[in-house]
């Protein structure tokens, strides 16, 4: 099981999920157990963690973070840091936020469509409208509002939301119920509609529970990883593999993982977003918890990464690497893949001998190979992170989280090639002369569709521009052949390093 639910209580589905037909606002349940009850006492607390929160400076177009639940003297700080990955100005029309029941298991999802929240801070607005619609049209919403009254998850948010921003949004309260996958699919679909960027999606969620310190800090780091690859496949073998790892005392790898799976099913097949983790503690950080038995919380925010050209300093003839340097980049995607594959650990590398163009933030790609085959090919265009962290990265995504094939092998490792591509930004072209075989890859987008294909591979397969953009735009982006036409089309240079043939 992916996820053992603190308290579980089975509801049955015949019940009259239609009974709420007069207008009730769910009144607070957590005020006084999780945060304070009284709105004076409340709002010093939350200036508190707000004023010593990590501060991540507002990133572009934020679509969704991730943030805690707990008890505010456990998790305040890092429910703090994810709300100030957002500007408070900002003036999203609603607030979905989404949780994973910790009290009743059913196989669907709830939403609060007959009144409003309540907290000390006062009314929270539901937006009766869009939840009416989400119960009207998908049988997977009929469920009762009942789950909501002493469910805390969606509750401890509110507070963070109402003292954070200037413009209060109205709000989309979503109680999950269930554990399966392709319920999960059907939630995302319905909400899909409204992942848009003038929506903000809140998943509220815990991270590991009950390990260890230590073995909480581990497990907590593959999870958040797992989820920041943005595959929902990778995510889920990350939760199976903590728990084959038999840690002890831990229940769950994350409390609300349906809630983050159907955030990445929402995101799936888009690569346009960035996932940062912000910030991370645990219970045991906190002067009112032990070492022993700990709950983890990660601040993350998903923002959309800016496609304009805003990288003009960078220029594939002027930026080059030594042999020395490049034998360094292929032993660090080379030790992460063997490190994690025969240590089940993550490779710690030794940033002290690097070159200052390690610590530049660029794109990149690694490409593996077995025989001249493909056998994994993942990266990121643009990221805010430095190229070593980049690589790294992308090394394990190809070896173990690449849809396509099934995770690397011991025995595949030692026949492995490697390929990596430094990228360059993208740039927005108005013409397909812009596009230079060889020299640029070419990144097709249409509404939520989107592909790439590296520069190199028009050359190897000896491809015409119009060749390269037909298969980019049918076998990548899934919108046909002549698809490119219609759509939004990006070049970026790109650094091919090949790896040096090993004895």
């Amino acid at each position: 099981m992916r996820l053992v639910f603190i308290v579980i209580l089975s509801i049955l589905a015949s019940m009259d999920i239609n009974s709420q037909g007069r207008t009730t606002d769910r009144q607070p349940y957590a005020a006084g157990r999780f945060y304070a009850g009284d709105s004076v006492t409340l709002r010093k607390e939350l200036a508190k963690l707000f004023e010593n929160c990590k501060k991540s400076p507002h990133l572009n177009k934020v679509r969704a973070i991730i943030s805690p639940h707990a008890g505010y003297v456990f998790s305040g700080k890092i429910a703090a840091s994810a709300f100030s990955s957002l500007d408070p100005n900002s003036t999203y029309s609603n607030i979905f936020i989404i949780g994973s029941s910790h009290i009743m298991a059913f196989d669907g999802a709830s939403v609060y469509a007959t009144g409003d929240y309540l907290t000390p801070l006062g009314r929270a607005t539901v937006n009766s409208e869009i939840a009416a619609n989400l119960k009207r049209g998908n049988s997977v919403f009929n469920f009762p509002e009942t789950a909501h009254g002493q469910e805390h998850s969606i509750e401890v948010q509110l507070p963070f939301i109402q003292y954070y921003f200037k413009k209060q949004p109205k709000i989309v309260p979503v109680i999950i119920g269930s554990g399966s996958e392709k319920t999960i699919k059907k939630i995302a679909e319905a909400l899909k509609p409204w992942f848009t960027d003038d929506n903000l999606f809140v998943i509220s969620s815990d991270f590991s529970h009950y390990p260890d310190y230590s073995d909480a800090v581990a497990s907590d780091k593959l999870t958040a990883a797992g989820f920041a690859s943005q595959n929902p496949d990778a995510f889920l073998k990350t939760l199976d593999s903590n728990a084959n790892r038999q840690i002890p005392g831990l229940v769950t790898s994350m409390c609300g993982w349906t809630s983050g799976l159907t955030l990445l099913y929402l995101m799936q097949g888009n690569p346009n977003f960035e996932t940062k983790i912000i910030d991370y503690a645990n219970s045991g950080d906190s002067q009112n918890g032990n070492k022993d038995e700990v709950v983890g919380y990660n601040a993350i925010a998903i923002s959309e990464k800016n496609l304009e050209d805003n990288g003009k300093d960078f220029d594939a003839n002027k930026i080059s690497f030594t042999e020395k340097e490049k034998n360094q980049l292929f032993e660090i995607a080379r030790n992460s893949i063997k490190t994690m594959l025969f240590e089940e650990k993550e490779y710690e590398t030794d940033k002290k001998n690097f070159p200052a163009i390690f610590s530049v933030p660029m794109g990149a790609f690694v490409t593996l190979k077995i025989d001249g085959s493909l056998r994994g090919c993942i990266g990121r265009f643009i990221s805010s992170a430095p190229l070593y962290e980049v690589v790294q990265a992308s090394a394990l995504s190809s070896a173990f989280e690449d849809p396509r094939f099934p995770p690397l092998t011991k025995d595949e490792f030692k026949k492995t090639e490697m390929e990596i591509t430094v990228l360059g930004p993208l740039k927005k072209i108005n013409s397909i002369n812009e596009l230079i075989l060889g020299k640029h890859g070419i990144y097709i987008k249409r509404g939520m569709r989107s592909g790439t294909m590296l520069p190199q591979v028009a050359i190897e397969n000896n491809w015409t521009v119009e060749q390269f953009l037909g298969y980019t735009s049918r076998d990548k982006a899934g919108i046909g052949w002549d698809g490119w036409k219609d759509a939004e089309l990006f070049i970026y240079d790109g650094i091919v390093l090949e790896e040096s043939k090993r004895k």
